[in-house]
């Protein structure tokens, strides 16, 4: 467009041309295939027991480790952004660290016998991530406007220190899910889990304006797949719709952070400038907690069946 100036004519600056969306269709393909690979070769290699109590106590804990790895990179990155101001900042990822090698541990011998140790190390984790759920709703209660949707969206998020509680839970109860009324607990625990995972999720996806369809799919799958789980604690047969439901949901987990990390290709430098992207780019391991509360809960399924034959 021509603008003219007097007797001299001034070209307007063109506006720069919005990014194309259209990429995102063949790395929503690959991150889809690539989760569906790594699924199959989990679901290939790992054999759990037959016994449903076994199962489900090899599930939890399986999702432990999964949440716990999740928190130990979210938080650990999170707080270095921050720059540990406050030395608090280092328990919430040291405990997290615990928690994943003895939930690790319990998963690859579900028949060992610790005694009371895998109890307290959960209860700390518990402990440490309803300390640090309260530590940051603090730090958005303080802030000025107090709960405001933009402090919600930029101050400490909540989402981190109530996964680590969940993962605590998650331990504690996989060592004494013996009964019936544990595993409608435990499901319940999964559908609360995934309602609480999907709406931190969408603080997020709506603060990056949902420029992705993709960006719809931990927002719409979870909460849908907590109302199946919480039906299958009450009808067995409803556990037919609930399994699928928790595989796509373990498929968001996985894909999750393939999605991610092309987010942050698309911002300004891209991995060519990783170390400031990977705190300033969509965050990759948050996604894996939904793969973490998924496990779970597919392996809750088979003990709600049996409980209620």
């Amino acid at each position: 467009m021509l603008l003219p100036v007097g007797n001299a004519v001034l070209q307007a600056p063109r506006k720069p041309p919005e990014p194309s969306t259209r990429p995102l269709i063949p790395v929503a393909a690959a991150a889809l295939a690539a989760a569906a690979g790594i699924g199959w070769l989990i679901q290939r290699r790992w054999k759990p027991p037959r016994a449903p109590k076994q199962r489900a106590a090899q599930a939890l804990t399986a999702g432990a480790v999964i949440l716990c790895f999740s928190v130990a990179l979210d938080s650990g990155l999170e707080h270095y952004r921050g720059r540990f101001k406050n030395r608090l900042m280092f328990v919430g990822p040291s405990v997290a660290l615990l928690g994943l090698a003895t939930a690790a541990y319990l998963t690859a011998r579900p028949g060992e016998k610790l005694g009371r140790s895998p109890q307290i190390v959960f209860a700390v984790a518990g402990a440490t991530g309803a300390a640090g759920l309260g530590f940051h709703l603090y730090n958005i209660l303080k802030r000025p406007g107090h709960l405001s949707a933009l402090n919600i969206f930029y101050a400490a998020p909540a989402g981190a220190p109530a996964a680590l509680a969940l993962a605590g839970v998650y331990g504690l109860v996989s060592r004494s899910i013996d009964s019936a009324k544990a595993a409608k607990f435990a499901a319940g625990l999964v559908a609360v889990s995934l309602l609480g995972t999907s709406a931190e999720a969408g603080i997020l996806h709506f603060r990056g304006a949902f420029q992705n369809p993709a960006m719809y799919a931990p927002v719409v799958i979870p909460p849908i797949t907590a109302i199946s789980i919480g039906a299958a604690a009450l009808s067995p047969r409803t556990s037919v719709v609930a399994e699928p439901l928790l595989k796509a949901t373990a498929v968001l987990g996985i894909a999750g952070p393939i999605l991610h990390a092309y987010g942050i290709h698309r911002n300004m430098g891209g991995w060519r400038n990783w170390s400031q992207m990977i705190l300033q780019g969509p965050p990759l391991p948050a996604p894996p907690a939904f793969l973490g509360i998924a496990v779970a809960g597919i392996g809750v399924l088979p003990l709600l069946e049996e409980a209620q034959r």
